[in-house]
């Protein structure tokens, strides 16, 4: 019986086949084509529209940047990027004290740099100059400036590189009863600050007054930085100030 039921298998598949064959000759001649030849026709049809079309957009999606690039560049310089504003200085660190100010005029170069100039008075005072437990004193006031970028990474924090040149006036205070005699020295010397800060909200589309806090250190190696201790330590400086924009007009 299982040689009998494969015997049926094969004749009705090899029927099956026969009919299949008859059919498609059958479409060919009353249609005058043939379907593989139609799917491939439509595969390629379909391949070519969709490519147009993906073109099309692609075309589209550069005009439109291209536009809004020559619109950017159009723009060009405007007076409304420009700000103002300052920042006072305060730091206490192992018998130094340090206190300052610092006025700033910047320009805002895209939405999220600033860059500009500040300018500097510190002063400064050190206990225990010579020598931990000397009752000596050193005390500077230091005037310069310098030029600083701020990059906000989001609108209410900021990463600030600084660099200055502050010229020194300091007055060397020997410790009572030991002999020594005071001196006054007027030196220079420069300053690279590097740090980060916390602002109340930087909006470079809607611009208005901003507060923030920072915290810079000096990564320079001049001995003679105002923001150096007797033992070369950096000392770190806190700054909390504002920014005011510019020409902002009526209304603004």
């Amino acid at each position: 019986m299982l040689a009998a039921a494969d015997h049926n298998c094969n004749y009705n598949c090899v029927d099956i086949a026969r009919n299949t064959r008859r059919m498609f000759k059958s479409f060919q001649h009353n249609n005058g084509s043939n379907l593989p030849l139609i799917l491939v026709h439509f595969k390629s049809d379909f391949m070519k529209r969709s490519s147009i079309i993906f073109l099309c957009l692609l075309t589209f999606g550069q005009i439109v940047w291209a536009q809004n690039e020559e619109k950017e560049e159009r723009k060009g310089f405007q007076k409304e990027n420009f700000f103002t504003g300052g920042s006072i200085s305060l730091s206490f660190f192992n018998g130094a004290f340090l206190a300052g100010g610092n006025p700033v005029f910047g320009y805002s170069l895209t939405r999220w740099a600033d860059l500009g100039l500040v300018g500097n008075y510190t002063y400064t005072s050190y206990r225990d100059y010579s020598y931990y437990g000397s009752d000596d004193k050193l005390r500077q006031s230091v005037y310069g400036g310098g030029l600083f970028t701020r990059l906000f990474p989001v609108k209410f924090l900021f990463a600030q590189a600084q660099v200055e040149h502050n010229w020194i006036r300091s007055k060397y205070i020997p410790a009572p009863n030991s002999g020594g005699v005071s001196q006054v020295q007027s030196i220079s010397g420069n300053s690279v600050l590097i740090g980060g800060g916390y602002t109340t909200g930087r909006d470079p589309y809607n611009k208005s007054a901003y507060g923030y806090l920072a915290v810079l250190f000096d990564v320079g190696n001049s001995a003679s930085s105002p923001y150096k201790d007797n033992y070369n330590r950096t000392i770190p400086i806190i700054r909390a100030g504002f920014n005011v924009p510019l020409f902002q007009g009526k209304g603004r």
